[in-house]
């Protein structure tokens, strides 16, 4: 083979080298991407940690959202989030996830709220807040 030979080598090692690395970006990225997203509208207003996860609560006008986290993503476990504004009922979301519980949303207008979020044998509670 002659110099023609030896380019087109080198195109097929580039083109190989190119699919190669867009085959692991595809492979890794739905998880970074499901890390990365804000599961909540709003701007987050608190977080509160414990000892196997934290949850997070945003605020959007009146309405009020949360969403649990674990420490430890990839592995379902029992996972649980609710919130309840002052005078009504909670809203959960409960159950085995990988990744996350929630986001769960509440109006609550100027009304108090109380957030609740578990993960396997850790919880937090965090009383009537954002008053």
């Amino acid at each position: 083979m002659g110099r023609g030979g030896a380019g087109i080598r080198r195109r097929l090692v580039a083109g190989t080298a190119v699919l190669t690395a867009a085959g692991l970006l595809a492979v890794a990225a739905p998880h970074e991407v499901r890390a990365a997203a804000v599961p909540c509208a709003g701007r987050k207003v608190r977080t509160l940690p414990f000892a196997t996860g934290s949850v997070l609560v945003y605020k959007r006008g009146g309405h009020v959202c949360a969403v649990t986290v674990p420490k430890r993503t990839g592995t379902k476990r029992k996972m649980s989030v609710s919130v309840q504004a002052r005078g009504g009922r909670p809203v959960a979301d409960a159950g085995r996830f990988a990744y996350r519980a929630g986001p769960v949303t509440v109006y609550a207008g100027r009304r108090c709220v109380w957030v609740r979020g578990g993960v396997d044998r850790g919880a937090v509670s965090s009383g009537w807040i954002l008053c």
